[in-house]
């Protein structure tokens, strides 16, 4: 019924623990596609290590999370996928609450809910997150209001036939721009009350790399530029709200230079 993909590259701290909260799903039809990276250290030997028919295993040269995510993406088989980092966690009714949504309306393409992102340790809370929206959320994402898009947090509804792939170039940013090609294609977002993820705030979090974010939010401007779907003013507020994020995150970084430069 569900597809789930979960890339990893030098992972071994957490990927036991990743792939436990699959295992321990109240829904438990499912399969688990971990996509080996190119990692050099015992994270495969960890992957490997688990038995259960439900989880499938395959690996490529380090290409980066882009292009492991579409390897997974080519091989899925369920009606409905998401995707788990390796170093977050499934809730315990992730799955199901998510897919509780799919089942109460057919018209819902994807279905999201609550964060709860945490240290690294996952001992401490340190935010939680909650969706707020319903439609379909290509303005919402395009507007960058944060009500339906915090990372790969959505459940979507699989179209048969169509072929799912990421902007291997990006490397950051490739899920908003991915979920925005889904949505420019019709469906409806919804979402679920409960919590389904906790997500593992580590030092070396891909939002730490502030120039490729940057990069990747300038790549999407230039491409939805020439969509009919987004007019004028809604490309101002992404403008306005990726430029002054970015700013920001620069002055955070002391980097006052590259602070000036990111809102030109």
């Amino acid at each position: 019924m569900i597809s789930i993909i979960t890339p990893f590259f030098q992972s071994e701290k957490y990927i036991e623990a990743s792939i436990n909260s699959v295992l321990k799903q109240s829904f438990d039809d499912w399969e688990l596609l971990l996509i080996n990276d190119g990692s050099y250290d015992q994270t495969k030997d960890i992957a490997l290590s688990f038995k259960d028919p439900r989880i499938r295993y395959f690996e490529q040269n380090n290409k980066g999370v882009s292009t492991a995510r579409n390897l997974g993406l080519s091989k899925m088989k369920g009606q409905f996928f998401c995707f788990l980092d390796s170093d977050d966690m499934l809730t315990p009714n992730s799955l199901k609450s998510r897919l509780d949504i799919f089942n109460n309306n057919p018209n819902i393409h994807f279905v999201d809910g609550k964060v709860i992102k945490m240290n690294e340790s996952l001992n401490t809370i340190n935010q939680e997150w909650s969706p707020n929206f319903n439609g379909n959320p290509i303005s919402d994402l395009v507007s960058l209001s944060g009500n339906s898009f915090l990372g790969l947090t959505w459940m979507v509804k699989r179209i048969t036939g169509k072929n799912y792939q990421f902007e291997t170039q990006l490397t950051h940013s490739e899920d908003l721009y991915f979920y925005l090609q889904l949505a420019r294609e019709g469906g409806e977002y919804s979402y679920t009350e409960d919590s389904v993820l906790y997500y593992r705030d580590t030092p070396n979090s891909a939002m730490s790399k502030l120039k490729g974010l940057e990069n990747g939010y300038r790549f999407i401007e230039k491409k939805i530029k020439n969509w009919d779907e987004i007019d004028n003013e809604l490309i101002n507020t992404y403008q306005y709200r990726y430029k002054r994020a970015m700013f920001l995150a620069y002055l955070r970084d002391l980097q006052p230079i590259n602070a000036i430069k990111s809102i030109f």
